[in-house]
């Protein structure tokens, strides 16, 4: 996915469609950064279809919505793990900063690595 502008947290909540046979089905939530809604079902089901035996087609959302900070004045402590390929190879890296938005963070760590861009995440 490539990150254009800035990225809000969205959380996603989907299940796979009722059956006659099985009525109750699990709920899978997810927190995912994306530009707006419609790219964070999309990666919802990009990821749930990794990690479970789901498909598009056979659930369905049942909530995506917008996560806003409880206090947005705050400056908070926040810390991101990321992997990326450079061309010596690959890399694990920890960034911890502090700043009013997660997206500060991410907006943060992209600066310190001049040769990654936004794609490399």
């Amino acid at each position: 996915m490539k990150a254009s502008g800035t990225l809000q947290e969205y959380k996603v909540v989907g299940r796979c469609l009722p059956t006659p046979k099985c009525h109750t089905l699990p709920l899978y939530h997810m927190r995912i950064f994306a530009p707006n809604h419609v790219v964070a079902k999309s990666r919802f089901w990009y990821f749930v279809s990794q990690l479970k035996k789901m498909k598009k087609s056979s659930g369905e959302i049942v909530y995506c919505g917008q996560v806003f900070d409880k206090s947005p004045l705050r400056v908070k402590n926040f810390g991101i793990w990321l992997r990326y390929d450079s061309r010596s190879g690959t890399h694990n890296m920890e960034l911890s900063t502090a700043g009013e938005k997660n997206t500060d963070c991410y907006h943060y760590s992209c600066g310190l690595q001049p040769q990654l861009s936004a794609q490399d995440y």
